[in-house]
């Protein structure tokens, strides 16, 4: 019977994270709407192809880098400890493919190894793709309309498959060194997916400069608003069912929690500390509540900002959501919008930033406070399992939320979109922005549509002449 509950135990847990990818596939369909739907229609199938070729992209660098990095830097490496061996995620690991377990193959692995990953690794490797995935797109919104697109996809590989997944190893694994030594505490990602993409958007949109004409000669910004706000409406309940799935992907199904005193399965946080379903879920939507309520009044019923707050909700209360009760997560998602809201606005006048969807504020400000408000909310709570790690405290997590935001997020993105502009391949020329991103595509289509008229004409001329 033993052996009888752990396979279903494994093939339970298989099956789960398969569910919740194809769930958060949505997250990435979302974006694609979204962001068309923000864009003029001169840039439509250029924001669209940028978006979608993250997939490829950051798919095959994700899967010879990003997933060892996960587990070979916990320690920083350097900062409390040296690099950690991680056969079992390198690309040329025998479990990074179909397997059933068994004695291992390879020299590098052990029976253990085998156990653990054999039938999970694939499936959980895809979970944090994803998240992935959604690293790159937040970046993606930010620079529509003017960015080269082989520029952005090497600062979407960057993001999406270094810099991103060296702050999921530090600071959500379980042993990763600020969980240890800071306290740190972000469940579901206010900081490690979202500040640091926010971030990383707000670094490249400096030296990437504002869209021609966003700004009045007297500095004024001038409303880029949706050009299609039906696309844009649909786009993010698509984020927000995915959200949904990411939310129940940052959770183990099953796991023992006692800790050697008896068996307790329960479902656990990234941590492995004990949560449940049933919590997230009431978070999840109390905060979504509390975000479009909030978002709705701040910006007196603007339908952009409404969506776009309900989502900004949900990350401001992100980082907690797995201990807080929902009228905390609710209160927490509103005041951390209309904060949000007003800082966008006064960076964009005071700096000229020009952030096409929002996407620093609703994403990097939004997870940087949920960050910082966790570890006062959260203050004393165990931040692990293990007792030898530090607790949840608010100095742990707001430096958290600064190598975050700043370390991890802004300096990498200000410094390669820097890099990436010297060499003259960051921005795409003015004469083609003001025509539009699409219109190599729209010639092309045009010269090859008066091709066929010109081969029709004369096939008719040598058949019928008489009427030439």
């Amino acid at each position: 019977m033993d052996n009888e509950l752990t396979a279903l135990g494994i093939i339970f847990t298989e099956f789960y994270y398969w569910v919740t990818v194809v769930f958060m596939f949505l997250i990435h369909v979302g974006f694609c709407m979204y962001e068309v739907g923000a864009t003029r229609q001169k840039n439509h199938m250029h924001t669209l192809m940028k978006n979608t070729m993250i997939i490829p992209l950051v798919t095959v660098s994700f899967y010879f880098v990003g997933w060892w990095v996960y587990f070979a830097f916990p320690n920083g490496p350097w900062i409390i400890g040296d690099l950690l061996a991680a056969p079992f995620a390198a690309a040329n690991s025998e479990l990074m493919g179909a397997h059933l377990g068994g004695p291992p193959v390879q020299g590098s692995l052990t029976a253990d190894d085998t156990a653990a990953w054999a039938r999970i690794n694939g499936v959980f490797w895809a979970a944090f793709l994803l998240f992935s995935w959604t690293a790159a797109s937040i970046v993606s919104g930010a620079v529509i309309e003017r960015i080269r697109s082989s520029a952005f996809w090497i600062l979407a590989v960057l993001i999406g498959s270094f810099f991103w997944i060296v702050d999921a190893s530090w600071g959500w694994h379980p042993d990763g060194w600020m969980v240890q030594k800071l306290g740190y505490h972000d469940a579901y990602a206010s900081g490690v997916i979202h500040a640091i993409a926010g971030g990383f958007a707000l670094g490249v949109l400096i030296p990437l400069g504002a869209r021609i004409g966003k700004f009045a000669k007297d500095g004024t910004p001038r409303n880029i608003g949706p050009r299609n706000p039906w696309l844009v409406t649909v786009g993010l309940f698509l984020i927000y069912t995915g959200f949904w799935g990411f939310y129940a992907a940052c959770n183990i199904p099953m796991f023992n929690v006692q800790g050697g005193d008896g068996v307790v399965f329960s479902a656990t946080n990234i941590y492995l500390a004990p949560t449940t379903l049933s919590a997230i879920t009431l978070n999840f939507l109390m905060s979504l509540a509390g975000g479009m309520m909030a978002a709705y009044m701040v910006s007196k019923g603007d339908a952009f900002w409404t969506y776009s707050g309900g989502l900004a909700g949900i990350i401001g209360a992100s980082a907690g959501n797995d201990l807080y009760h929902p009228i905390q997560a609710m209160f927490i998602a509103a005041a951390v919008v209309v904060i949000i809201y007003k800082l966008h606005f006064w960076v964009e006048r005071r700096f000229k930033i020009d952030d096409a969807v929002g996407a620093v504020a609703v994403h990097g400000y939004a997870g940087f406070l949920g960050v910082v408000i966790a570890g006062f909310m959260l203050w004393g709570y165990p931040a692990s399992p293990n007792p030898e790690y530090a607790t949840i405290n608010p100095l742990g997590n707001f430096i958290g939320a600064c190598i975050m935001f700043i370390v991890l997020g802004f300096i990498p993105g200000f410094t390669f979109a820097t890099i990436l502009k010297k060499m003259g391949i960051l921005r795409i020329p003015p004469e083609i922005e003001i025509l539009g991103l699409d219109i190599s595509a729209t010639e092309l289509q045009a010269h090859e549509e008066q091709a066929m008229v010109e081969a029709e004409r004369r096939a008719l001329q040598a058949s019928h002449p008489e009427t030439i």
